[in-house]
């Protein structure tokens, strides 16, 4: 196992993994190998697994959804809440058969929890016929890695503290034409008492503007139509770098690139959000009115001790001024039930900031400790029991919410973006509004990947059903 470290990467590193790249191309040329990648977490791991399917697909890979057919299999992992942990060993046990049979596949294992050193040591010890084994921040290396691994019997281990460097040009492979993600920037400094991200992200670094305008323009040219711009806290893009640049500012640029027509971020740290990024979400039009805000408590004494550095009263300020500043703005939000020293007042807290702020929709969880975040040693840990009936109360709470905001919508005209067809019903295609609402409706499938007028004619806590006014 490879010494951990933290790295700044050179351009004879960045050289040295393209000429891989090459070299498994030409190897490849008459024998289509074939990959599969398994994700587990956020939109970050999502985009991560797109820049791992493109350096593949760069040295000859092909994707497939067969498991059995595959060359090489790759778990892009989480380590948010320990249910997925549980979920990817699961997974992991189920292919010691498959190696058995095939003996030549590659299977890797990478993501958040491989920068968990204990993670690390069972795979180690519990999972030798793992090839494979890499975290967030040498993601870049992957040719390299893949190549030794194909000419090596053991595993190989390959983590890093952290990279000082942001690699750009990495190979994409994206899943759709219409929608892409766009990193902006990388790790987190927050140190929410709760949350391990900082931890396996590590610190914030912003991208240089010009690499992201270059990879959005190249996103406008290949026909993509709409953005979402990616960060543990994109409010905070910039801050790093050695020219003032704040998040408004980025977007204000964006905005002005020809052809991509919407522009969505996530996520926002609510202690970030300035009068400048709400005045830019009044003004600019290709900027989609949704916002994401996780408020994860409504009692101020949780919030302290989860360290989120804001206070119920500063958040409701925030949305009263959204609202007056974007009417209609859609608002959805992650809360957490059941964190140490929670009572049932800290609670009742939570319910009526949900009532005030009637969100459109909510992420709930339980709380689960995190294994080397400063909540896991905390006193008062709420029984499980408790937690279970808290966020069963929220979760009908928040549906009751959910259906009357959307009734709002009934009988009025919204725009949306054609994504594909329904897969609940083949005669009918679905698509997003600008707030980020999934609308159903009878259309033929020439419209694929056109904006179009729906009108609302039923709605559930969800989605919403319409019928097509215009094309």
């Amino acid at each position: 196992m490879s010494e951990r470290k933290e790295i700044l990467v050179s351009d004879d590193d960045i050289k040295k993994q393209k000429e891989i790249i090459n070299q498994m191309a030409v190897l490849n040329r008459d024998r289509y190998p074939k990959f599969h990648i398994e994700t587990y977490g956020c939109q970050m791991n999502v985009h991560d697994s797109e820049k791992l399917a493109g350096m593949l697909t760069e040295m000859g890979y092909t994707h497939t959804d067969n498991l059995e057919d595959a060359d090489v299999i790759l778990f892009n992992t989480c380590c948010v809440r320990e249910h997925a942990e549980i979920r990817i060993f699961g997974r992991v046990s189920q292919l010691k058969e498959l190696k058995q049979r095939k003996p030549n596949i590659i299977l890797g294992i990478c993501g958040c929890m491989m920068q968990e050193k204990e993670v690390v040591e069972a795979i180690k010890n519990d999972y030798p016929y793992i090839d494979i084994v890499f975290g967030t921040h040498n993601l870049f290396k992957f040719p390299e890695l893949l190549q030794e691994s194909l000419n090596s019997d053991t595993t190989i281990i390959d983590i890093w503290d952290d990279n000082k460097s942001i690699v750009e040009d990495i190979p994409i492979r994206r899943a759709e034409g219409l929608k892409a993600w766009v990193n902006i920037i990388y790790g987190c400094n927050n140190f929410c008492t709760y949350c391990i991200v900082p931890y396996v992200r590590g610190r914030e670094k912003s991208r240089e503007p010009h690499d992201i305008l270059n990879e959005i323009k190249s996103l406008a040219n290949e026909g993509f139509k709409e953005i979402t711009l990616l960060g543990q806290n994109v409010n905070s893009y910039g801050n790093d770098l050695p020219i003032k640049i704040d998040f408004a500012d980025l977007l204000y640029m964006i905005n002005d690139i020809d052809g991509i027509e919407r522009i969505r971020f996530m996520t926002s740290h609510p202690k970030d959000i300035s009068d400048k990024l709400i005045f830019a979400m009044r003004d600019l039009d290709k900027l989609c009115e949704h916002l994401h805000l996780p408020v994860q408590s409504g009692s101020n004494k949780i919030l302290e001790r989860m360290n989120r550095k804001y206070s119920r009263e500063r958040y409701l300020e925030i949305i009263n001024k959204l609202r007056d500043n974007i009417p209609g703005i859609a608002i959805t939000t992650d809360i957490i039930v059941g964190f140490p020293g929670e009572t049932d007042k800290d609670f009742q807290d939570t319910l009526d900031l949900v009532k005030e702020v009637r969100y459109d929709s909510a992420y709930t969880f339980i709380y689960s400790k995190r294994k080397g975040t400063p909540a896991e040693k905390m006193s008062n840990q709420v029984d499980e029991d408790i937690k279970h009936k808290r966020l069963e109360e929220l979760i009908n709470l928040q549906n009751i919410i959910s259906i009357e905001k959307n009734n709002e919508m009934k009988g009025k005209v919204v725009e949306v973006l054609v994504e594909g067809t329904s897969k609940r019903d083949s005669e009918k295609l679905t698509g997003r509004t600008r707030t980020n609402k999934i609308v159903h409706f009878k259309a033929k499938p020439e419209l694929i990947g056109k904006f179009v007028n729906v009108k609302i004619i039923d709605t559930k806590a969800w989605t919403m059903q319409g019928e097509l006014i215009s094309e």
